[in-house]
């Protein structure tokens, strides 16, 4: 009787240190930075996401318009930035002309009465789509956007252009080294651009590609993230920050984020010391191939007030001016 008192008085002292050493209140809130926003592809369509997996026609299931805007568009992202977005994440392809086209797809049929693989064109075939074509709410119903996408499709060099002052998050959609040099002889060639050009991810040749060309470009890979969370899972309790959550972002859905060591004050000073900063996005779901973002009040009401780091959303229009607390932006009404 005697041996399992001490037994359990020892689990409970080990228990109780281990909850200290990483409990989040030993950091002071207030010293916790500001928070940024990223739109993710700028004010869009938003799309139902059951069953969704990596091929499907996401403009075939848009839930019924709010606004008159289309991913990845010039005036999409201006909306973004006017909603408070502090970073727009965009799409890219190389084109058979040596472009970049701004678009999310692998290929141009979903979203555009063309057929074949987006970089299999150039970017002159690729403006005279229309990327408005595809869109429907009700099951081919009606496509209201049809005919509103008329060269509309952006090449990396009009977006930088339009708005040289802003941030960009550019997604590289393959895994050709080859972009990630295109993206670096692209900012030697216009180095007024450079600060724009905020971070690259995506595929890992590219991505990496591009890091090395461009000095102080911000990098992620979704390997370095899956070793970052599990490894820090395994051994963070112990306040060891793995390697592979160094000088990175880190992304975090919010469901996840409870279930790390020192969530969230103590957790971000760690990953903070490690030279890396949090990128919070939405609810994980394993069933979902796509980037679920903080896209409603109910969600934003999770984030920490003290949040230091980014709020990655597919709902700019909505959780910018929550956020901040301004009014909403006058946005094109649905057609």
């Amino acid at each position: 009787m005697q041996r399992r008192y001490w037994v359990g008085l020892i689990i409970l002292a080990l228990g109780t240190g281990l909850y200290v050493f990483n409990a989040s209140w030993r950091v002071d809130p207030a010293s916790g930075g500001d928070t940024r926003l990223i739109a993710h592809r700028g004010v869009h369509q938003t799309f139902n996401r059951d069953d969704l997996d990596s091929d499907t026609c996401t403009a075939e299931r848009i839930d019924p318009p709010r606004h008159g805007l289309l991913e990845n568009t010039i005036p999409s992202m201006q909306a973004a930035f006017a909603s408070g977005a502090d970073i727009v994440e965009l799409d890219v392809h190389p084109t058979t002309d040596g472009q970049f086209a701004v678009l999310h797809d692998w290929t141009v049929d979903c979203r555009t009465e063309g057929s074949g693989e987006t970089r299999s064109h150039s970017m002159a075939d690729l403006r005279a789509l229309d990327i408005g074509y595809g869109y429907t709410a009700d099951g081919g119903e009606s496509y209201p956007f049809r005919g509103a996408g008329i060269g509309q499709m952006p090449e990396l060099k009009d977006v930088l252009r339009a708005m040289p002052e802003q941030h960009f998050l550019i997604n590289f959609k393959s895994r050709e080294a080859r972009e990630g040099d295109m993206l670096g002889t692209l900012m030697a060639e216009h180095p007024e651009w450079r600060a724009a050009v905020w971070g690259a991810y995506g595929g890992d040749e590219p991505t990496y590609r591009a890091a090395g060309a461009i000095d102080g470009l911000a990098v992620w890979s979704r390997r370095g993230l899956v070793d970052c969370l599990g490894q820090y899972l395994a051994l963070g309790w112990s306040g060891f920050v793995p390697g592979a959550c160094h000088d990175t972002k880190v992304m975090i859905p919010i469901n996840i984020a409870p279930w790390l060591w020192g969530w969230p004050n103590l957790l971000q000073q760690r990953m903070s010391d490690a030279g890396s900063e949090i990128i919070l996005l939405g609810p994980y779901d394993a069933g979902d191939p796509g980037t679920a973002g903080i896209d409603d009040i109910e969600t934003l009401a999770q984030v920490p007030p003290n949040f230091s780091g980014y709020l990655w959303t597919n709902r700019i229009e909505i959780i910018g001016p929550a956020w901040t607390g301004a009014r909403p932006v006058d946005i094109p009404p649905a057609p």
